[in-house]
């Protein structure tokens, strides 16, 4: 899996977002705002990756158990999917 769109992450006053690169590419163009986790899963999904290696980022960048790293991976696929914004690996 790997993000639809290209998008630039910037931070302002310290909210991270990620806005999309090409404005027409997104319907709505509007920001997604993410946390610092989020930041960290949404660089990997830059490119091909799959979900036990956006885990195991997060275990390796913070300490949190593997359960809990599990858990809020899939929550974040699951939003990113409901929004269309994943593609998936055929």
């Amino acid at each position: 899996m790997k993000l639809k769109n290209s998008y630039l992450i910037r931070e302002f006053n310290g909210t991270i977002y990620a806005v999309p690169e090409d404005l027409s590419a997104d319907k709505k163009n509007d920001p997604i705002i993410l946390n610092s986790t989020g930041r960290i899963l949404w660089q990997l999904l830059k490119s091909e990756t799959n979900a036990a290696a956006l885990v195991d980022a997060l275990t390796s960048e913070y300490d949190v158990e593997r359960k809990t790293a599990e858990e809020d991976t899939a929550k974040f696929i699951e939003e990113l999917r409901a929004a269309d914004l994943l593609a998936e690996a055929e």
